[in-house]
């Protein structure tokens, strides 16, 4: 989709200005180094532009780039992120998910960290608790990094907590639908109220973007149709988490703009084939 009225996250970066669809790297798309800067650096360096990152908030208000609620899945520490400042936190690292003596350890990184490393990379992030909505919009407006970073939650009342703390004078930031949101322009698309509810929706929090599975059970959420109003309301489709390239070129070709996926080597594979890649500057 090439909609010049959608935010410069979008629209100023290389695949924007071609009309691309983007490929997100999910969590680096490093499996065994998730949301590390290892893995971020290596996804960037294969040729991503986009990077789906999750950020936690520690104890004492450091915006932490982790997915779980616990850290005992695949890190060396054990209970919940938020019970730990940032300088405890720092001493653990990522060893991936098991056989664990196969991984490489990578420390945890704060997402103000990755925003100074690359410059030049747009972040998806999922903001995975309340605490930092705020945090996050002061990260943004110090680094003046408006036009770089998507916020999307679950929950929508976490995206309305970072919005509450977005100025008059901000740029305007991306933001994608919580899972109350999609819900309802799921409904709405059937019930042929689509238009309707995208404009009520947009009266309360921006609306850029849908991520979204391809199924939620024996629903499908990704349809042609569904894909097409999507478009008619300058919406953004992501979809995610797409690692097999049978299924990449089916979505590619019903007209998605985006890929979210573990499976770096595929998706560059079938995008370089488009004459789509590498999307980095």
């Amino acid at each position: 989709m090439t909609d010049r009225n959608l935010p410069p996250y979008f629209a100023d970066s290389l695949p924007g200005r071609a009309g691309w669809p983007i490929g997100l790297a999910h969590r680096g798309a490093d499996v065994q180094r998730e949301n590390t800067m290892g893995a971020v650096r290596e996804a960037v360096e294969q040729g991503f532009g986009y990077i789906e990152i999750d950020v936690r908030t520690s104890a004492d208000g450091k915006v932490v780039v982790f997915h779980d609620e616990q850290l005992d899945r695949i890190t060396t520490g054990t209970g919940r992120l938020s019970h730990y400042t940032w300088d405890e936190l720092s001493t653990e690292t990522v060893l991936g998910p098991q056989p664990r003596h196969e991984q490489v350890s990578e420390p945890l990184v704060l997402f103000e960290h990755l925003l100074e490393t690359f410059p030049n990379t747009r972040f998806n992030v999922d903001l995975k608790d309340r605490a930092s909505a705020a945090p996050m919009a002061e990260i943004l407006r110090r680094h003046r990094a408006w036009d770089r970073v998507l916020i999307a939650a679950f929950r929508d009342s976490h995206r309305r907590l970072f919005f509450d703390h977005i100025q008059a004078e901000d740029h305007t930031v991306a933001s994608s639908a919580g899972s109350e949101s999609v819900a309802q322009l799921l409904l709405a698309h059937r019930l042929g109220r689509f238009t309707q509810t995208v404009r009520r929706l947009r009266q309360r929090l921006p609306l850029h973007a849908l991520q979204v599975p391809v199924r939620q059970g024996w629903i499908r959420v990704v349809t042609k149709r569904f894909v097409d109003a999507c478009h008619r309301a300058g919406i953004a489709v992501h979809v995610w988490v797409v690692n097999e390239q049978e299924e990449m070129e089916r979505l590619l070709a019903m007209g998605v703009d985006g890929l979210v996926t573990d499976n770096g080597a595929d998706i560059a594979e079938v995008l370089a084939a488009r004459g789509q890649w590498p999307q980095r500057l």
